[in-house]
């Protein structure tokens, strides 16, 4: 639980009183390589923590094509947020590549957590501007760049993905055929 509150600390300062009762709102979960934590069809009850792994959030599409929405490592919020803030089945998936584990919470106790201590309201309302703005920049991205700019950005943000997850990912995460990326990589060498 100390890299909860260091989590939470590069934000909001807790004394130790608002850590103890922050931490009864979290559990601790082990997940191991290739596990999922949510289904497609799936109630999604929770909001994850990445303390550990690397984990992949996707979908997959009526032709079977699967699409990489994010790669959640150490210090990442993950959930699928459509049917987690609106309770219902998830259209998501999230698949462990890398053993690790998660701090997960509900949606009611996130909620109660907000009401009663205005500092992790604040702290969750940081995140989720953060993750906003994280999301439309790799949504103009997307839309406006090639395959180069893309795997240059994502190479300068995130240089230990790089060797952690496999190409083929990373591709379909990017957009582009594994061949494009083949290229891409070389080219860097």
């Amino acid at each position: 639980m100390d890299r909860l509150r260091k989590h939470i600390e590069q934000i909001t300062p807790l004394t130790d009183e608002e850590f103890d009762y922050v931490r009864t709102f979290f559990t601790l979960k082990k997940v191991r390589k290739n596990q999922y934590l949510i289904h497609e069809g799936d109630d999604t009850k929770y909001e994850y923590l990445v303390l550990s792994g690397i984990y992949k959030v996707f979908f997959v599409d009526n032709a079977g094509k699967e699409y990489i929405v994010q790669f959640a490592q150490q210090n990442w919020w993950m959930s699928d947020y459509d049917a987690f803030f609106k309770e219902k089945e998830a259209t998501m998936f999230i698949e462990c590549m890398d053993a690790g584990e998660v701090l997960y919470s509900t949606l009611a106790s996130r909620e109660k957590l907000s009401a009663d201590l205005h500092k992790m309201e604040h702290f969750f309302r940081v995140k989720l501007t953060n993750g906003y703005v994280a999301l439309q920049q790799r949504i103009k991205l997307l839309l406006s760049s090639t395959p180069q700019q893309r795997y240059a950005e994502f190479s300068k943000l995130y240089p230990e993905l790089i060797e952690r997850i496999p190409k083929k990912f990373i591709a379909e995460y990017l957009g582009v055929s594994r061949e494009t990326l083949s290229r891409l990589y070389a080219g860097k060498s």
